[in-house]
């Protein structure tokens, strides 16, 4: 264990559950900061982790909580969750690229962000646009390294079930063979993995991840 902080966004969402799980059980950050809207249903006992329950609302009266080393954002809804797109776009833009920026103010060198698979600024499609959007505006911020991670459908455990998705992986595990790497569904799990992976490593410079590049770091460590 080190001196290492992290700070990380989206811990009660499925990708950022995993991440919770793997920095506790990794040991490399002596201090775990997690920021969420509601409380975790699972319940963390753990000396190195402070959970903070703020209102996303009024980030800049928690911007004493941002103070970290790495920051890892696993923040977002969905379109149908959010109920519109102005609200997709305050959780998946807004909130995320506030806390880059204000962690980065407080010397954040290290951000890693889960984006999506065709996240594009000038996509026709709202989500990949809002997503691409994203990418860039942190690109520019001043972080000595910055890792975006797209991957295609995330397997998991969700706590709500999701039709569409749920009938996606089962076309998916039928078809597989037919699937380019860089398209097949990824681990919730191996997501998480390839991130601290990455955020241990440090290394300088940003770098896009895809689906297909995240399997292979998890398999890389395993």
């Amino acid at each position: 264990m080190n001196n290492k902080s992290v700070l990380l966004l989206g811990a009660s969402g499925l990708v950022g559950g995993e991440c919770l799980k793997l920095l506790i059980q990794d040991n490399y950050f002596g201090k775990i900061t997690v920021l969420t809207r509601s409380p975790l249903t699972t319940d963390i006992m753990n000396s190195r982790v402070e959970r903070h329950i703020i209102d996303f609302e009024r980030l800049g009266e928690y911007r004493h909580f941002m103070k970290a080393d790495h920051v890892i954002c696993a923040l977002g809804t969905t379109i149908k969750k959010a109920g519109t797109k102005d609200n997709f776009f305050k959780v998946d833009f807004t909130y995320s690229y506030e806390i880059a920026r204000m962690a980065s103010e407080q010397g954040a060198e290290h951000y890693s962000l889960v984006s999506s698979i065709g996240a594009d600024p000038g996509s026709s499609i709202f989500y990949s646009r809002v997503k691409g959007e994203l990418e860039v505006a942190v690109q520019k911020l001043p972080y000595r390294s910055v890792n975006i991670f797209r991957p295609s459908l995330i397997l998991g455990e969700r706590r709500e079930r999701r039709f569409n998705e749920k009938m996606t992986e089962i076309i998916s595990e039928i078809f597989s063979f037919a699937i380019p790497e860089r398209y097949k569904p990824v681990q919730a799990a191996d997501i998480a993995s390839a991130i601290l992976k990455v955020a241990v490593e440090n290394l300088a410079g940003i770098y896009i991840i895809e689906s297909n590049e995240i399997t292979r770091i998890t398999k890389a460590t395993a």
